[in-house]
């Protein structure tokens, strides 16, 4: 089994990895999406890590027209919270095919891509299309 992810890095070697995962506290439970290495529960710091499977509803979305300099060849881009199926809320970027429009409560899944070339972030990306 592997160890359980407790860092925003380890949380992204599973998305270059092309998995969800969170770190679920083995004392009360909770799901942790980006893991971390202390429940904001019952402060405990002992995990296991968990597989999710990626898909969930939108529960909130806003479209970017004006965009740090990092990010200014992607707008207008959206993003979106989605609550995903084990409970968790992830923030994410949202691509809907051509105009199709979002409506809240659609259902998404998670999608991956490799790290790209821009100076930051250095990490690999996920998003989220609908289903």
């Amino acid at each position: 089994m592997a160890e359980p992810p407790t860092s925003i890095e380890d949380f992204y070697r599973s998305i270059a990895a092309g998995r969800l995962v969170a770190g679920r506290c083995k004392e009360c439970g909770k799901l942790l999406v980006p893991p971390r290495p202390l429940c904001p529960n019952c402060y405990s710091t002992t995990f296991e890590e968990v597989q999710l499977k990626g898909k969930g509803k939108l529960v909130s979305y806003t479209i970017i027209h004006i965009a740090p300099p990092q990010f200014q060849t992607m707008t207008p881009y959206t993003i979106g919270i989605v609550e995903l199926e084990e409970g968790p809320k992830l923030p994410g970027i949202i691509r809907s095919p051509g105009d199709t429009p979002l409506k809240i409560g659609q259902e998404l899944t998670i999608d991956f891509e490799p790290q790209t070339a821009q100076t930051w972030p250095k990490w690999p990306r996920y998003f989220f299309k609908p289903i």
